[in-house]
């Protein structure tokens, strides 16, 4: 299997492993991943599925000092989904 392996939100067993890559070494970015699997993959288009598998594939401190907003990223395109992650996930209440 390689990263570029194409990932559909109507696939069980893909979620369950988008998930999985979800839970890092940091809680709060733990929270923040899985709320946004949860709310927003489902919106992303085919390309942007693709930039969030390797969005997962970054360093914890990297991913911390991005989402912080303490740092961006290089590339425009995980600029914007970061962003796009932050909004999503901060414009729907908690049900916890």
């Amino acid at each position: 299997m390689t990263e570029s392996r194409q990932v559909h939100p109507d696939s069980d067993s893909d979620l369950q492993r988008l998930r999985w890559q979800c839970r890092r070494g940091m809680l709060e970015l733990d929270h923040l991943l899985e709320r946004f699997l949860d709310l927003g993959y489902a919106e992303l288009s085919e390309s942007e599925r693709q930039d969030f598998i390797a969005l997962l594939g970054e360093p914890d401190p990297h991913l911390s000092d991005w989402f912080m907003e303490r740092s961006e990223p290089p590339e425009p395109r995980l600029r914007a989904l970061v962003e796009r992650i932050l909004v999503v996930v901060s414009e729907s209440p908690r049900t916890e």
